[in-house]
This record gives C-alpha cells, structure tokens and sequence, in this order.
C-alpha cells in the first residue's frame, strides 16, 4: 500500500480560507452505497434516522500561538528578537512543549516576554521542541493566553492569511468545553445550536468524547510504505455515560456515527481490546488504513482532507479506496471547498 494511493490533485481555489456562514449552510455531499446526493448541512437530519447516534467531540481549541520578544544583553548593548511560538501540550510538572521559531534565537534560561503580562522561561529542548515555563498558572494564566494568543490555524489557512479575532469564534464549536486542542475538530464546526436541537426534537441522540487535536494532525507522511507510518499521540477520555450511549444504540439497531475522524479514532481506540466501546482515558497512536477492522463505526461525518494523509486512509479504510476516489473526485468536479473551514460529507459504508 503506498503513498502515492491516496494523492489527488486538487485546484488551490478549493481550499477555504473562512468557513461558511451560517455555519449549516456548508454544504453536505451524502455518500451512501453507489449513491452521491449533493445537500446541505442545515438538511443533515434528512439523512439520520431516529435512534441514530452522533459523536461529538467537545475538545476546545486553545489560542495556542504567541508572539513575543527575546531581549538579552551583549557587549555591543541590548539585543531583540521576534519569536513565535505555538503551544503543543501541557507536561507533568506544568510546563508546556512549544512549537519554537527561530529556536536558535532562544537559549535556555532566557524569557520570552509575550502581551498582557505573559512571559516564559525556556527550560529546556526535547525533539525539536521548546519546554516553557510560564509565569502565570491557572485562571491567570487561561485569562492572559485569551488575551495574547491567536488560534493556530492549520498551516494551509495561515500561509494564505493570519489568524484573526473571527477566527477565535469560528474555529470553535459551539460545545467546546474541555480545553486543550491545538486543532479543531472541524467536521463538528458545521453544528450550531438550533440544528442540534432540530435533530434531537428528530430522535437523533447525542454523545460526547474528548480528544484533544495535537499539531500532529497536520504532519506530512513520510514513508513510501503507509503501512510502516507511525501515528503521533493525542489525548482522549470516552466517559462511561458515552460508553453506555454507544452500547444502547447498538443493542437498540441504531448507527452510531462520529462526527469527524477525531471522534473515530478514539471510539475506536477504547473498543479495542474487547470489541465494544469501554469507558476508556490516555494517550491513543491508532492508525487506520485500508484493511481496518471497524468495531463500532457505522458512518462517518467528515470534511474532505488532505491528499496523502492519514485521515484520507482513514476514509479510505471505511469507504473502499475505489469508493473514496470517486467521492473526491465528485467533491472536486463539483467545487465542493476542502480542508478545515471547508465542506463537508456524510459517508455511510
């Protein structure tokens, strides 16, 4: 199974840099056996039955990235430099790993000093990565990131413009409440309250799990041979009433259907070792491809993704590669937009 499997060509005008608004108006390519409908997110319910289940991640998205400045003395006086930095994850002694640039403009034990306050000692380099120490903890610190921090936009919107205040209510979704993401779940940006209540007034039910979205999502595959690839590691927590949600649909003859490859992977991940959904916390590399064994997935909701990456293999492993490439290839023909703040798709093996 090789990379080259899983490329497309895709017109660069398709690749959105705002999402639609409102956000039910995006529109909803439905995939279901041979049969492509072209529709509207506001008409999802049209395509759910009642006793169907939907998985929601209510991950938030942190205004991970910074801008700030180096200062140091030096012979020839006081030096400055401009650094940027993109927060990762939290570790075990309260420090956080750091997306860096320029690194070689920090050195360890000096402070980079950011807006409202915020400032941050360089601790240490692990992998390419910044540890910070920062000067405030807590609330302060949540209050003074909010402040400071931009969302950090995947790199294909921020090479096309900077993040800004639209974006800190756009690339959230409207259940965010467990903060931690670097990354949106973006399949659930198409939601907002009143389509959520329409499909619970339908007999649609929900659920919520957590994964926090790490900038690993974002990282190119490398090997030739996808099978040899190594996932990077997210956080995530199916709770027991999740669980229970899950395993009642399925006694009852419902489809329980992730909203967005995040939401996948971790019901997934928890119903590994036994074949149905266990309340289940940690770290989850799961990698899937053409040839997965799906034990909970009965459908999926999705926006369309990056040619050679790994969530079109996942896609790909639910549909059928066959399958998929004619779905993109209708996606494409029909100016469908793509990516994190595109379109999205319903697809039902």
């Amino acid at each position: 199974m090789k990379l080259s499997d899983f490329d497309f060509d895709l017109p660069d005008a398709l690749i959105a840099t705002r999402p639609a608004n409102p956000r039910t108006s995006a529109r909803l390519l439905v995939a279901s056996g041979d049969r492509i409908t072209d529709s509207h997110v506001h008409d999802l319910g049209t395509y759910l039955r009642a006793g169907d289940l939907l998985v929601l991640n209510d991950t938030k998205v942190i205004p991970a990235r910074l801008a700030g400045t180096r200062k140091r003395d030096s012979a020839q006086g006081p030096t400055e430099a401009r650094i940027e930095v993109t927060l990762l994850e939290p570790t075990a002694d309260g420090a956080w790993s750091a997306l860096i640039k320029p690194l070689k403009k920090v050195r360890t034990g000096e402070q980079i000093e950011f807006l409202f306050g915020l400032s941050a000692i360089l601790t240490g380099i692990k992998d390419g990565q910044g540890l910070l120490q920062f000067n405030l903890s807590g609330d302060a610190f949540d209050h003074a990131l909010a402040a400071a921090g931009a969302m950090p936009l995947p790199p294909y919107i921020a090479a096309k413009r900077p993040a800004d205040a639209r974006d800190k209510i756009d690339y959230q979704t409207v259940f965010a409440r467990n903060a931690g993401a670097v990354a949106a779940p973006t399949a659930s940006l198409h939601f907002d309250q009143a389509l959520l209540t329409q499909l619970q007034d339908g007999g649609v039910r929900l659920t919520y799990v957590t994964l926090h979205v790490g900038a690993g999502t974002f990282l190119p595959v490398k090997v030739d041979d996808v099978t040899t690839h190594k996932m990077h590691a997210e956080w995530g927590q199916v709770s027991a009433q999740a669980a229970a949600d899950i395993a009642n649909t399925k006694a009852a003859g419902g489809r329980v259907i992730p909203v967005g490859t995040t939401a996948l992977r971790l019901i997934e991940s928890a119903a590994r070792e036994t074949g149905t959904v266990q309340p289940w916390q940690g770290d989850t590399d799961i990698f899937i491809y053409p040839g997965f064994d799906f034990r909970v997935t009965d459908a999926l909701m999705t926006n369309f993704h990056l040619p050679r990456s790994t969530l079109m293999m996942l896609v790909a492993a639910l549909m059928g590669q066959d399958r998929i490439a004619r779905i993109y290839e209708h996606a494409i023909s029909q100016g469908y937009r793509f990516f994190s703040y595109g379109d999205s798709s319903l697809l039902i093996p």
